[in-house]
């Protein structure tokens, strides 16, 4: 799953620097997440950096968004361009 970014965010702006895959930026009113570039840090680090260092705990799996650890690595691997973007996904 990609994550989800809910209204109880603060704007605290700590969370944005923490992402490797930009996937995290300011909103209208709150930070917001892509779920095209969020791979819940999959490649990156054991954990969602997100998650770790956000001060009120808004940062929840988005259930619209259902990916497979398999499904995050693939994500991985495009964004860091080891696979084409095109390639066709298992």
């Amino acid at each position: 799953m990609a994550l989800i970014i809910t209204d109880e965010c603060i704007n605290c702006d700590v969370c944005e620097p923490e992402c490797p895959n930009e996937a995290i930026h300011l909103g209208l009113e709150i930070y917001e997440i892509d779920p095209t570039r969020c791979t819940e840090c999959v490649g990156h680090f054991d954990e969602p950096q997100c998650v770790q260092v956000c001060p009120v705990a808004c940062i929840p799996l988005d259930p619209r968004h259902v990916e497979s650890r398999e499904t995050l690595w693939q994500k991985y691997q495009r964004l860091q361009g080891l696979v084409p973007a095109d390639s066709p996904t298992r």
